[in-house]
């Protein structure tokens, strides 16, 4: 590539960071690393009535905990700032001013009432909704009474209906408009001064020189209109891609945020504990795939291959048991102290242990941890994993009531209780060594030995190493358990 990769992300401040917007994001900072080009964030806040406080905080925070970086911003100045298009007044103004002055843009004094009446008008005809031009040709004098009666104008943009506009996408390949098809001529500045969208974006790209914009699929029926601003001031607009949609991988609809069943927001998946190292390997696999069958990477690798050649023309499925899959990976390869962090305020928010613990109970909770390290998925699942530690009597489900009806459970289970009431030291070593001794004792061996304890003491027919286990969850209550699972042989 001859001229210097320049891409952008501009998100509105009207909410959290979208896992779609993610997405857009990382492929474009991926684009931009792997080309040794510029990766811009530019805050598109015109629409002052749906920003949300700390929304610009909240987008530039999420992104960082990703991992993401940028060259320009609003907290990084350059050359082509400023980067919030509600700081871009001056830029945008005069530009409207010359479409006026070059009969490309007209004013119109259409009301919101005029307006709506004419689009029902127009379904009750069968037509597609569109503005008609009722003030594309007011005259000089026309327009002065409007102005005298006090109506503020919006300046629309005068559509060629006759006119073609193709564009050669980066994922789609050719694609081509009818100009009739944009709805008639269009809002450039609305009656606050402020501009649209469709005309901001086209004059921020071209003055920060983005030289590619990687967006959703979405996106595409906004191209023409950008295509018609550029070439209404004989500007070369940037090359175009857009991505396929996110879909849940469960009822193949398209991602809503209406959609409850799929955690879409990239702050609820830092809240519940997972590592932004996974979520940028998942985000980067959703619509991209790399060459081969392998599915980790880190963050370098990802940029060393980075081919937009590679973007599915596919939908991409959102797949929360990949995603906890791939989390579990990094879980398992992360030290256990940054671990028992992601764990333990769900502990405390659960209510199983205090938030200021003593030297000795923290210890006694991050080896509890330890023994699900490699199992779990992401930090909140503890509560989940190991609530045995925290509740006074486990509950049996059917598979547990099976196991303890067998013939030589209760002979299991009284030569165990009589095996940790005598041990000396109550330690993982020395409770193995007191199962074997059962198993010599007795002749029971296998998982007719094991199974039994287990589920006595644990209420579970699965979990980890058992010693271990009885040792963290202590003599008294290991006791108890076992008393409670006899009384109901």
């Amino acid at each position: 590539m001859t001229k210097k990769v320049r891409v952008r992300y501009a998100p509105s401040p009207t909410g959290n960071l979208h896992i779609g917007n993610a997405r857009t994001a990382l492929f474009n900072y991926l684009f931009a690393k792997h080309n040794g080009g510029d990766f811009i964030i530019r805050i598109e806040d015109t629409d002052q009535k749906r920003n949300i406080e700390n929304g610009e905080k909240s987008q530039l925070e999420n992104l960082k905990w990703l991992g993401m970086d940028w060259d320009e911003s609003p907290d990084k100045p350059g050359k082509h700032g400023p980067y919030r298009q509600s700081e871009r007044r001056s830029t945008y103004d005069p530009l409207v001013e010359q479409l006026l002055l070059s009969g490309r843009a007209y004013k119109c004094y259409c009301s919101e009432e005029e307006l709506e009446s004419e689009r029902d008008a127009q379904r009750a005809r069968g037509e597609m909704p569109h503005y008609g031009g009722k003030c594309a040709n007011l005259s000089p004098k026309e327009q002065k009474a409007k102005g005298t009666e006090g109506i503020e104008p919006v300046i629309r943009f005068r559509v060629s209906p006759e006119n073609t506009y193709s564009f050669e996408d980066m994922v789609k390949g050719t694609i081509t408009f009818e100009a009739s098809s944009v709805g008639g001529d269009f809002v450039i500045a609305k009656r606050d001064g402020m501009p649209t969208y469709n005309f901001a974006v086209a004059i921020d790209d071209h003055y920060m020189e983005i030289s590619h914009v990687l967006r959703g699929d979405d996106h595409i029926a906004n191209t023409p209109k950008q295509l018609m601003i550029y070439e209404a001031f004989g500007w070369k607009p940037p090359t175009f891609g857009h991505m396929t949609l996110i879909i849940n991988s469960e009822t193949g609809k398209k991602l809503s945020k209406r959609d409850e069943s799929i955690l879409q927001f990239i702050e609820q998946y830092r809240d519940l504990g997972y590592l932004p190292e996974a979520m940028f390997n998942f985000i980067a696999l959703l619509g991209w795939s790399p060459v081969g069958e392998d599915e980790i990477f880190d963050q370098a690798s990802f940029i060393k291959m980075f081919n937009p050649d590679r973007l599915s023309k596919s939908p991409a499925a959102f797949d929360p048991k990949k995603l906890d899959w791939i989390n579990n990976q990094y879980m398992k390869q992360t030290d256990l102290e940054t671990v028992t962090t992601l764990a333990m305020p769900h502990l405390v928010k659960a209510g199983y242990v205090e938030e200021n613990l003593s030297d000795d109970k923290k210890e006694w909770v991050q080896k509890i941890i330890g023994l699900y390290h490699d199992q779990m998925s992401y930090g909140a699942e503890i509560t989940t994993l190991a609530s045995l530690f925290f509740t006074e009597t486990p509950e049996l489900d059917e598979a547990a009531k099976e196991i303890l009806a067998g013939e030589t459970v209760p002979e299991v289970l009284s030569a165990f209780e009589k095996v940790i009431t005598d041990l000396e030291n109550f330690d993982a070593a020395s409770i193995k060594a007191g199962i074997k001794a059962i198993q010599k004792e007795t002749g029971i061996k296998g998982k007719n030995l094991f199974m039994p304890i287990r589920v006595g003491v644990t209420g579970q027919v699965h979990g980890p190493e058992l010693p271990e286990t009885i040792e963290l969850l202590g003599r008294e209550k290991t006791k108890a358990h076992l008393k409670t699972a006899i009384s109901h042989l």
